[in-house]
């Protein structure tokens, strides 16, 4: 049966700049294209299709392919991560940064948002707002492993797609109990997204009515004299 937007499914995929890997799901291309996180989750994602769970040219390349299909779609910048715009490239005065301003520092600045220093000159800092691959003409090779039809499944799915973790769910009926790991009040990337998660959890997933986040903290034991 097609793949149409909506379908929950499990995705192996590789994305080249060129001869050059920046992103890929398997644990062993990572490692050899230098690019592997000890952090990170290998293994096929979960994604809903339609939704821009991935880049958005190989999202519509999805529609319409079953399970077991292969193959490798190129990707042009407008359907990827646009075109550079060279009033993304600002200068800041140098004692606007908390921190010492060096190529290559990821940056926030105020309403401008997340960007690279791409130089430092006197007291003037470079600052490039575009995406790292803005401009950039991808090809992503695939390959869609199986359709992840329970709700378990396609909520855990979303979890590690937004989280960048994998995390203990349970299902009673319609209700999904997500059980938080220690120390996630501080996970940067789980406050932001955990909002999303939530959302499309109810959005795009049948059979859940009720979401439970669980946070435990334990006592800590007395050290002996």
């Amino acid at each position: 049966m097609a793949i149409k937007e909506g379908d929950f499914i499990k995705l192996s995929y590789t994305g080249k700049v060129g001869d050059n890997v920046f992103d890929t799901t398997y644990e062993d291309e990572a490692k050899t294209a230098g690019i592997h996180s000890p952090n990170a989750v290998y293994g096929p994602i979960t994604i809903c299709v339609g939704q821009k769970h991935v880049i958005l040219g190989l999202d519509e390349e999805l529609v319409g392919k079953k399970v077991g299909d292969e193959a490798t779609v190129t990707v042009t910048p407008e359907k990827a991560f646009g075109e550079r715009d060279p009033k993304r490239i600002q200068s800041f005065p140098k004692n606007q940064f908390k921190e010492k301003p060096v190529r290559g520092m990821a940056v926030k600045l105020g309403e401008q948002g997340e960007g690279t220093v791409v130089d430092v000159i006197g007291n003037k800092v470079i600052v490039d707002f575009n995406a790292p691959l803005a401009g950039a003409t991808l090809t992503y090779t695939y390959k869609i492993e199986e359709k992840a039809t329970e709700p378990l499944e396609q909520l855990k799915g979303l979890v590690r797609l937004y989280a960048g973790r994998e995390m203990e769910i349970a299902m009673d009926g319609d209700k999904a109990t997500i059980t938080l790991p220690p120390g996630i009040i501080y996970d940067r990337r789980w406050l932001l997204w955990r909002g999303r998660i939530i959302h499309e959890g109810f959005e795009y997933i049948k059979g859940i009515s009720e979401i439970v986040l669980v946070e435990t903290f334990k006592k800590p034991e007395k050290k002996e004299e």
